[in-house]
């Protein structure tokens, strides 16, 4: 069946011009919604309970530093930048920058979120806390040996 040229000619001249006013009919809409009085605040993200905040400075992947103290990403650590996108470490490197962050079983730090202004202002505890405590209960001193009391006379120790 053969169609002429013609007839499809006004169909497309419609068609045409519905997608162009469609599309200035949205664009309208974008510029209304950013043009609003309402400022635009950066969003406050929620953090795991553990999280605790600290200056983290990348000095050679994985090495890091957090508050002076040389410390190690775990493998598979995720660095989250100020917009929650993942970020590589390599970028970061020897920048000062405000996180918070939670570490794994092992001790090293394995989740990493660098703050905006807004999540900074907020109050969170630092990352001073001990990991291990080698403190033991006992009040008395230890009995020690100076290498010559004889064997008889060597301190007992309780079982």
């Amino acid at each position: 069946m053969n169609r002429c040229n013609f007839c499809l000619t006004p169909f497309l001249l419609a068609l045409a011009a519905s997608a162009a006013l469609a599309q200035t009919d949205q664009s309208t809409q974008a510029v209304q919604a950013t043009s609003s009085t309402e400022a635009v605040k950066p969003n406050v993200r929620q953090f795991p309970a553990k999280a605790v905040r600290g200056e983290m400075v990348v000095l050679a992947p994985p090495v890091i530093s957090i508050d002076g103290r040389q410390e190690r990403l775990s493998v598979g650590a995720r660095i989250r930048d100020a917009n929650n996108h993942f970020t590589l470490s390599a970028p970061l490197l020897n920048k000062p920058l405000l996180v918070n962050y939670v570490r794994d079983n092992t001790g090293l730090v394995h989740e990493v979120w660098i703050l905006n202004a807004e999540e900074a202002k907020e109050k969170r505890p630092g990352g001073t806390a001990t990991l291990f405590n080698f403190n033991t209960d006992s009040a008395t001193k230890a009995p020690v040996d100076n290498g010559k009391t004889p064997y008889d006379q060597l301190p007992t120790y309780k079982r």
